[in-house]
């Protein structure tokens, strides 16, 4: 007898012949609920797969966590670096060079922010598999150039160089260009820039014009050379096991270095641009929960109508002795009963939608995106997410029906019907 709400809520859900009209008012809600959760799931992996990506694609040439000095330049300290590698979750630890210079050939030249890291595979920037021609250690011996039209030949140390920029500059692997300095050298006829010859040696491409259109490689003693730096660094780039660990580890050498440099994981220096994806993401979640909460209404009027075609049955329920919250719970159980329908046919939707966009991915204009499909991840704590949020809205909608059925009194119901 306890489980009686259940069953004649179901029961209401096959609606006889005359009650037809409140038949299709549940389909059409149990179709809104569908299609909003089938919506929110599809919306939130794509949106998701392309925070990822970007982030992928960032990570490439951003270290995980950097340790700076607070004025331009750092000892290259190797017992700080087998400190910071000797770690726990700490993969990789380089030092690195960076500064700001020109790059030209016989006709062009471009503003490039060079960087010179340790010529070797795996290190604490993975830029390597964004190589579309040549090889990390290619910088760190020299190349022969045809120096000039009689055959004779020079030695000169490579450059990798981002696919956009190599295009800007019109050159090849394989061609030679000009590094200039913006500082220039005292001499006694005048300052005269500082120039340097490397020849191309890679190209690399990270599908985002920022990187590929201003980035540049050297070896870091090359870089020395250049900036005068001699022994000194920039700073130094650590690599962890875990994207997620990298606060911690950052924490960790902060608390070890105390003062003496500045530490910052990849989180802190891309705040803005996650947070503006985060908040995206966020705001997407709640405009398309609308489309639930308008199928909720749905179900609030299927119920209110079932209420009323049912008062007859309520009051002989009530006089047989049924309970005023299991009246309600018949109707509880209905609109649930919808509502997880709907959730469960959506969510089966959304995972069917997503596995194909992955499988066979939706074209997108390389000039316009930075990705030539949709790039979609799934994760299973989102699905469980909106499956759970669109429940509560489900039940929710079925309270205010429920009470108003609870609260019919046989009387007055037999008396008008």
């Amino acid at each position: 007898m306890k489980r009686y709400p259940f069953f004649i809520g179901v029961r209401y859900l096959r609606a006889k012949r005359r009650e037809g009209f409140i038949s299709l008012i549940t389909a059409i809600a149990t179709a809104g609920v569908a299609i909003g959760v089938m919506t929110l799931n599809v919306v939130l992996a794509v949106m998701t797969g392309f925070e990822e990506d970007l982030r992928d694609r960032i990570l490439a040439f951003t270290p995980h966590v950097l340790v700076t000095a607070h004025d331009a330049s750092m000892p290259d300290d190797r017992a700080f670096l087998e400190g910071l590698r000797a770690m726990p979750d700490v993969v990789a630890a380089a030092p690195y060079v960076q500064g700001q210079a020109m790059l030209s050939n016989a006709t062009n030249v471009a503003g490039v922010m060079l960087r010179g890291v340790e010529p070797v595979p795996g290190g604490a920037i993975d830029f390597g598999r964004h190589l579309r021609v040549g090889r990390i250690e290619d910088l760190a011996v020299t190349h022969a150039v045809q120096r000039d039209a009689s055959g004779a030949t020079v030695q000169l140390p490579g450059i990798v160089l981002g696919k956009e920029l190599a295009r800007q500059l019109d050159v090849q692997p394989g061609d030679p260009v000009n590094l200039v300095s913006p500082v220039a050298i005292p001499t006694a006829i005048g300052p005269v820039p500082k120039v340097k010859r490397f020849a191309v040696v890679g190209l690399f491409d990270a599908g985002m014009l920022e990187y590929d259109s201003a980035l540049a490689y050297v070896s870091l003693a090359d870089a020395q050379r250049f900036f005068d730096l001699g022994a000194a660094i920039s700073g130094v780039e650590v690599r962890t096991d875990d994207l997620e660990h990298a606060d911690a580890v950052a924490a960790a050498i902060g608390r070890a270095v105390s003062l003496s440099y500045r530490v910052r994981d990849w989180k802190e220096m891309n705040y803005n641009l996650f947070s503006a994806i985060k908040l995206e993401k966020t705001v997407y979640f709640v405009v398309l929960l609308l489309i639930v909460l308008v199928a909720a209404f749905n179900i609030v009027a299927t119920l209110v109508m079932v209420v009323m075609e049912k008062r007859k049955d309520i009051a002989v329920l009530k006089s047989m002795g049924a309970t005023r919250s299991g009246i309600a719970q018949i109707f509880i159980y209905k609109g649930l009963v919808i509502g997880a329908v709907g959730t469960v046919a959506g969510s089966a939707a959304g995972l069917a939608a997503c596995e194909l966009l992955r499988t066979y991915g939706f074209p997108l204009p390389k000039d316009v995106f930075y990705v030539s499909t949709v790039p979609v991840k799934i994760y299973p704590e989102y699905f469980a997410l909106i499956v759970g949020v669109s429940l509560a809205i489900c039940l929710l909608a079925t309270l205010y029906p429920a009470r108003q059925a609870s609260r019919l009194v046989p009387a007055e119901a037999i008396r008008y019907d």
